[in-house]
């Protein structure tokens, strides 16, 4: 068995063996060796591995809320890796997706319940939608959308409302995970109407 493996040599005595596996199995030893070694800071985590720990710190805290979340998010992964293809892995863009489809499925159930006065059902959407969003990479709104769409509008050289596919293709690409279709969407139609 080939195991990735690399030894650093702290000072004389100590040597810190990091195996791949076994470093992201163990949170302490990651938190520790962090706070000890600051170069170990550079090794990233995937999704999985960061929801792993924030639900064991929200399983000792007790904190069902995040326990839920955590768990929903946890079960998604591990059906998209498990889905036909997906050969046990699934990519940072995939991951994006995921949580953007969930945090969909969480705003269209919020929607209901609030029209049909479910107030506690609304309620753990919001908490739901809340802990999910923080996984997600900083979102684009007003401003700053329309300035990004504006510039995709000019490359694809768009000039109305009938090149909207053309733009919509672009624009998903470009912002995937950054910002909502809807949002999206209306931010093109308005451009492209004016």
């Amino acid at each position: 068995m080939n195991m990735e493996y690399s030894a650093i040599s702290i000072d004389p005595i100590e040597t810190l063996i990091i195996t791949k596996n076994f470093y992201f199995a163990f949170p302490y030893l990651r938190l520790t060796c962090q706070n000890k070694y600051s170069f170990i800071k550079n090794i990233p985590m995937s999704l999985e591995q960061q929801i792993m720990v924030e639900l064991k710190t929200a399983m000792l805290a007790k904190d069902e809320k995040a326990v839920r979340s955590l768990r929903a998010i946890k079960a998604a992964i591990i059906t998209a890796k498990t889905a036909e293809g997906a050969r046990g892995e699934i990519s940072a863009t995939d991951e994006s997706k995921l949580l953007q489809k969930m945090v969909k499925q969480r705003r269209d159930s919020l929607e209901i319940f609030v029209q049909q006065n479910r107030d506690d059902l609304a309620q753990k959407e919001r908490e739901e939608l809340d802990i999910i969003e923080r996984f997600l990479p900083k979102q684009l709104e007003g401003e700053q959308l329309k300035e990004v769409i504006k510039k995709i509008i000019e490359e694809t050289g768009a000039k109305s409302q009938s090149d909207f596919g053309k733009v919509m293709g672009a624009a998903s690409k470009v912002l995937a995970g950054q910002a909502d279709g809807k949002m999206i969407s209306a931010v093109v139609k308005e451009l492209l109407a004016g």
